[in-house]
């Protein structure tokens, strides 16, 4: 058994390895190490002058709250929703930022720059020969989702968002198209969907449904010939009471010239028809004369005949019967008295008489004016009815024709109201906003001289590398010590090797 100081001074000797035991593998090794040196360092260039500069384009969005959107509701106002937190959160924050990493968001900016076209050669395209733009497609978009440098900066409410490419130009134009896809996208999550598209839906078939209810007013006006129903019963009612009366008046004179009718008959029987108003007696004087000159002219007329004839002539017999003819006629003439009366109708029965009369046309005008009182009143009635009827029916017409009217303005206005809201966003009046928007970048991200260096350095350490595991892996005997602790014989000469 070894004392202890002993095992203190071995594992001392151990631990002692000196700086030339370090670089002895590199000098044994030297040739790997210098080519590897060259090769790792010529590939590096040449790699960084095929993939050429790398340009660097970013911008910062700023996330607040400055404007609310309404509650998309059917109300008449707009509920406004208040907070008394205006402080923007960190989820929030971190929401935004999650959003612009969003995979429909990195599609759309992929379509719109043409990504999928815009990846050189990779040798996993020869793996997958039968890939189809969908594809390409999908892979440039976990390329973009790679590419992309999204950070929320510390106490703040900014997000950078950086892009890397060869194409200072692709570069500006990728972080163009997030911004615009990613605006479209937060509005779009942080609105209602849809709201406008129902708003003006319901508006058109609102200012559709209020044509086709004023429409059927219209027709139910000019079928009926119906302007203001309530206007029309009003004046009807009037006439109905003018009618009423004019036949209560008809009554109350049809009952009194029957009473006046009775009454007069009554005193035109008690009242005689005719009175006498002149009397004379008198002889018929001009007749007396008339028969006397006929005597006197009958006398001379046989005085000339009984100068001639004797009585018994034929003529002078004739004479003589005319005389006594005559005679006889003047002396009933003298006999006979003419009695000259004179009579009128009675006053008294004319005035009733004619009373009567006019009664009587007055009572068959009465009844006259009460039937066509009676029949205008149900006429007048009748067309209430009707009208009342079509009162109900225009009121149903109008009050659907308001109440379309009412709904078409309120969804009109909330139309507009979704109009202005739409208006605002696309304007980007939102919760976030591009602060520092994209540019062109001119410079690269890193220049020829850091290239270079970095090249060196990753050519330094993978060759150093790579000649400590060549030395590692080679099976032969290096050093005096390394047989001695290998074989366990002790050396007792070592001839360093010479190279012709």
């Amino acid at each position: 058994m070894k004392e202890p100081h002993t095992q203190l001074a071995a594992a001392n000797d151990a631990l002692d390895i000196s700086l030339r035991d370090l670089v002895a593998p590199l000098f044994r090794r030297r040739r790997i190490v210098l080519i590897s040196f060259a090769v790792t360092f010529a590939a590096m260039v040449v790699f960084a002058l095929l993939r050429g500069p790398s340009y660097s384009s970013g911008m910062a969005i700023l996330v607040n709250r400055e404007r609310l959107d309404p509650l998309v509701s059917t109300e008449q106002t707009t509920p406004v929703v208040t907070t008394n937190n205006n402080a923007v959160t960190q989820e929030e924050i971190n929401s935004e930022a999650e959003l612009l990493r969003s995979h429909d968001v990195l599609r759309e900016v992929v379509l719109a720059d043409g990504l999928q076209k815009h990846r050189g050669f990779s040798i996993f395209d020869l793996l997958r020969p039968g890939q189809t733009e969908a594809d390409r497609v999908e892979r440039a978009v976990k390329n973009l989702a790679g590419g992309l440098k999204i950070a929320p900066i510390r106490e703040s409410n900014i997000i950078e968002v950086t892009y890397a490419s060869e194409n200072p130009k692709l570069a500006y134009s990728v972080l163009k198209s997030l911004g615009d896809a990613y605006m479209a996208k937060h509005v779009a999550v942080h609105r209602s969907a849809g709201s406008y598209e129902f708003f003006a839906k319901e508006t058109q078939k609102y200012s559709a449904e209020l044509l086709s209810d004023e429409d059927s007013l219209r027709h139910f006006e000019e079928q009926y010939d119906l302007a203001d129903p309530d206007d029309q019963l009003s004046n009807l009612a009037k006439q109905v009471a003018t009618s009423v009366g004019t036949l209560h008046q008809a009554e109350e004179s049809i009952a009194a010239d029957e009473r006046r009718i009775e009454e007069d008959q009554i005193q035109m029987g008690k009242t005689p028809q005719r009175s006498i108003t002149q009397l004379a007696t008198s002889s018929n004087d001009k007749l007396i004369d008339d028969m006397t000159a006929a005597l006197l002219a009958a006398e001379t007329r046989r005085m000339q005949l009984a100068l001639k004839y004797d009585d018994g002539y034929p003529l002078v017999k004739e004479a003589d019967q005319e005389i006594a003819r005559n005679k006889a006629a003047v002396e009933q003439a003298e006999a006979k008295k003419y009695v000259a009366q004179t009579t009128d109708r009675d006053p008294t029965f004319e005035l009733l008489r004619e009373d009567l009369a006019k009664t009587e046309a007055d009572l068959a005008a009465q009844r006259a004016t009460r039937t066509a009182a009676q029949g205008s009143i149900a006429d007048i009635q009748k067309r209430m009815v009707e009208l009342d009827q079509l009162a109900l029916s225009q009121h149903d017409l109008q009050r659907e024709a308001k109440a379309a009217e009412s709904n078409y303005l309120l969804y009109l206005g909330k139309r507009e109201q979704e109009r202005a809201s739409n208006a605002m966003d696309m304007t980007r009046i939102a919760n976030v906003a591009i602060a520092v928007p994209p540019a062109i970048p001119v410079l690269p991200v890193v220049g020829w001289p850091f290239i270079v260096l970095v090249g060196l350095a990753i050519s330094v350490c993978l060759s150093i590398g790579i000649g400590y595991a060549a030395d590692y892996f080679d099976p032969s005997f290096h050093t005096p010590a390394q047989v001695s602790d290998t074989l366990g014989i002790p050396v007792v000469i070592a001839m360093p090797k010479r190279v012709a």
